[in-house]
């Protein structure tokens, strides 16, 4: 798994890549988890190159997302691939996550 990094204002965009199965669902959470107990409260994560998500994944993501809104931010979604919106939705957290169709709009959100 590839995980990529960049400000845009107070924006932490996220970007992952590959596969997200146990072990690297692992180090996405700790990855998330350090940035907003770092400060970054508003967070981006980029989806587009995730190639499978696991049920680990989902689970370190819905993590992420308790820890922004606790620390008064959130956590959005930017153009997930095919397999992993249906990951989401079958799991019903494409209802507890805001998702975009680019990085652009989901930044431009907050």
């Amino acid at each position: 798994m590839r995980i990529e990094r960049s400000r845009h204002g107070k924006i932490l965009v996220v970007e992952a890549g590959g596969n997200v199965d146990r072990t690297s669902a692992e180090q996405l959470g700790s990855f998330l988890q350090y940035e907003i107990e770092g400060g970054k409260r508003f967070l981006v994560l980029d989806l587009q190159s995730v190639t499978n998500m696991g049920q680990d994944g989902l689970w370190e993501m819905v993590a992420a997302l308790k820890r922004a809104r606790r620390a008064k931010g959130d956590l959005r979604l930017a153009q997930p691939s095919d397999r992993v919106r249906d990951a989401l939705a079958m799991m019903g957290l494409d209802e507890i996550f805001r998702i975009f169709e680019s990085q652009a709009e989901a930044v431009a959100s907050f």
